[in-house]
């Protein structure tokens, strides 16, 4: 360790590793460190020319809170590719800091350097990754000491308990501050000051009631997504089992380079915000949300493939497919059932499937207008939801005879209606007109076609048949 501003250290002291516990207590003077990598912060931009990351570690003398670390580079290619939290690091002549009273360590592009270290047991000890300016005394110096970090952290990770705030997405709650581990699907641009992350964990959200009354629907119709329309490439990115979660970054609460972030990669959320909007969740960054990057190979990470792997083999894909509520039967018992995220990326255009949703809005809302007035047959628009997504299916003509069982009068019509939505008495406001309401998971069979045979992908369309209400 060396100092400024004061005499001339021993060379021995120059290559010693400090414990963070000691090095903490050495503000202003240049340090070396050996610490478990327990956060990895995504590169970001500074206002200068430099890009930064923030890397927290621990070890056996110092863990609560975690020693950030933050080291600058010229391109972001420089900086460190922690390939998983619980890694080594090993950092030389960074400078101890404090920021409101709070120690970190500064990794300056003149003075420090750094290597990384696999954390698990391995006999290769070399590092995977250096800086240029990292020399074979650096790594002689510390080799004495990896093997002893690697196996107190094996032991201090599997007694550190659960983060009670970590939680899947079939966990969370409304207006709930919350952690989350998810892989990256698709980083969308709003606009220059908002961005959305579509995310997924593997499982999914649980279902809202609707907030809107019946009809609300002719001028203010739920939408089908949050943001505005994606485009069929984006979609087929996504996957076809359970809930893809948006995340929205907007320009004040932005600290990182979202950029930086890849398709594919997993990451950890810390302090989103679970919100609703128009009975669909989201999850909205806060002054104090950060997200850090992690390896395929973590621990959590491998933990929600596993049971994302177990939920297919054992055709739970979703948790609606368990018992849908026999208020609808169909012509096709048999026919496995499929997501409405299956239908919007079909690679055919005319193709029929079955699925398991919920009727979140109806079109016309009222009975006496099921009818066409000028053909007398039925033309209604149905939103279909489920957990990967929203769309419009429409019921006509002889579909719409064989979805109500003919054409029944309007009092066992309402009835049909209420059930099919889940109106309750309970729920009603004036005029049968519910204010929130909780719609069944039923069973439908769904037909795509063209609405436009020139422009086929961009007019497709859904039409229910084979299906009746049982009511």
């Amino acid at each position: 360790m060396t100092t400024r501003g004061r005499s001339k250290r021993s060379r021995e002291d120059d290559y010693k590793i400090l414990p963070l516990k000691d090095a903490v207590l050495c503000p202003r003077q240049r340090v070396n460190l050996l610490g478990v990598v327990t956060e990895i912060g995504l590169p970001r931009k500074t206002k200068g020319t430099d890009y930064v990351c923030t890397l927290k570690i621990v070890d056996e003398t110092y863990q609560n809170p975690e020693l950030p670390v933050n080291i600058f580079s010229l391109r972001p290619e420089k900086l460190p590719k922690v390939r998983a939290v619980g890694d080594l690091v090993q950092l030389s002549g960074v400078e101890m800091r404090l920021f409101e009273g709070k120690p970190y360590a500064l990794f300056e592009k003149k003075y420090s350097s750094f290597a990384l270290y696999e954390g698990k047991t391995s006999i290769n000890v070399p590092p995977y990754q250096a800086s240029s300016k990292f020399n074979r005394t650096d790594y002689v110096i510390g080799k004495d000491f990896i093997e002893l970090l690697r196996v107190w952290w094996i032991n201090f990770w599997l007694n550190a308990g659960v983060n009670e705030y970590l939680l899947s997405l079939k966990e969370i709650k409304e207006d709930k501050f919350f952690d989350l581990i998810c892989k990256v699907i698709l980083v969308y641009n709003v606009s220059e000051n908002e961005h959305v992350l579509f995310v997924w964990d593997g499982t999914d959200c649980p279902p809202l009631r609707i907030p809107n009354k019946l009809k609300d629907e002719e001028q203010n119709p739920l939408p089908l997504q949050l943001e505005p329309c994606l485009s069929r490439d984006n979609l087929c990115k996504f996957p076809f089992e359970s809930t893809v979660f948006r995340v929205v970054v907007k320009g004040e609460h932005r600290n990182c380079d979202l950029s930086l972030l890849r398709s594919g990669q997993w990451v950890k959320f810390q302090n989103i915000v679970s919100k609703v909007q128009s009975g669909l969740w989201y999850g909205a960054f806060a002054s104090i949300s950060r997200v850090s990057l992690l390896s395929d190979e973590d621990n959590v990470v491998l933990l929600r493939l596993r049971d994302y792997e177990e939920r297919k083999s054992s055709r739970v894909q979703l948790s609606t497919f368990l018992n849908p509520s026999p208020v609808t039967d169909t012509d096709y018992g048999d026919v496995p059932c499929t997501t409405l995220m299956s239908l919007l990326t079909h690679s055919k255009v005319i193709a029929k499937f079955k699925c398991v949703v919920r009727v979140v809005a109806i079109h016309p809302w009222r009975v006496e207008d099921f009818h066409s007035p000028v053909t007398h047959n039925y033309v209604l628009r149905l939103t279909l939801e489920d957990a990967t997504a929203r769309l419009h299916a429409f019921v006509f003509s002889e579909d719409g005879e064989k979805f109500f069982q003919g054409h029944p009068s309007n009092e066992e019509l309402i009835v049909k209606r209420d059930r099919l939505l889940g109106i309750t008495v309970n729920d009603c406001g004036v005029g049968n007109r519910p204010t929130s309401r909780n719609p069944p998971w039923v069973q439908c069979c769904i037909k795509s076609y063209y609405h436009r045979k020139d422009d086929p992908w961009g007019s497709r369309q859904y039409r229910i048949f084979g299906t009746t209400i049982m009511v």
